[in-house]
Parts: structure tokens; C-alpha cells; sequence
């Protein structure tokens, strides 16, 4: 039996020159559209914790940032303050002093930054 006739006659079978038995199957109707699929990872409820903990910061971060950069013209220069970056510093007398020198030209008052500053500094506590 061949394998063309075993499937309703849904395609046919030939014998290509050298390559052996070749099937053509031809296409009844209309092909559906292939669906994407994705790989999605899952992690533990702890580590989701810390992904929504860190999350949050970094929304806070941007949103502060924002403030304190606003002018009347609605444009806010590139800043960035990497968390990483700053965890990975000693102690908060280097984290604050970095953050000082970055944040040096924010259009807020010097008492506005330092609140910022030292939020800042508590929330990464918490990471």
C-alpha cells in the first residue's frame, strides 16, 4: 500500500531519481495561519517577590527623577542611577556621594534632592 493511499489519497508518491521515496501531501481548504508560541519562565513565589520588590523601586526611581528634573519647558534631560551600581558600593557615605555628583544638576531645590537622596538610599535597603 502506498502511504499517499493510506491517507485518503491526500497526496501522491513518486520516485524521485536517487533520492529515494518522496511524498506530496497537497493541501485540502484553507491553511490556517501558524500560531506563535512563546517560552515563558516561571519562578518561585520568593523570587517573584524580589522581582515586584525591585520593580517597585525602579518605578519610584523614575518617577522621582522626573520630579526633580521637571521644568517649565516639560523637557528632562538623560539621567541615570543605576541600582546596581549602587549596591554594589561599600557604604552609604560612597552611595550618597555618588548620588550627589549625578544628581548635581537637578532643577530642585538642595533640600528636595537630599529627601530624594536619602529615600533613595532606604528603599535600596530593602533589595
Amino acid at each position: 500500500m502506498r502511504s499517499g493511499a493510506a491517507r485518503g489519497d491526500v497526496g501522491n508518491t513518486e520516485r524521485s531519481p536517487g533520492k529515494g521515496l518522496h511524498v506530496n501531501f497537497s493541501e485540502k481548504g484553507e491553511v490556517k495561519e501558524r500560531r506563535e508560541k512563546f517560552l515563558t519562565a516561571k519562578y518561585g513565589s520568593h523570587q517573584m517577590s524580589l522581582i515586584r520588590k525591585r520593580l517597585a523601586v525602579e518605578m519610584w526611581l523614575y518617577d522621582e527623577l522626573q520630579k526633580l528634573y521637571e521644568s517649565a519647558d516639560k523637557t528632562t534631560p538623560e539621567v541615570e542611577v543605576d541600582i546596581d551600581e549602587l549596591l554594589d558600593m561599600d557604604d552609604d557615605a560612597q552611595r550618597r556621594n555618588h548620588l550627589q555628583e549625578v544628581l548635581c544638576d537637578a532643577k530642585k531645590s538642595a533640600h528636595d534632592v537630599k529627601k530624594f537622596v536619602d529615600d533613595l538610599l532606604e528603599r535600596t535597603k530593602t533589595l
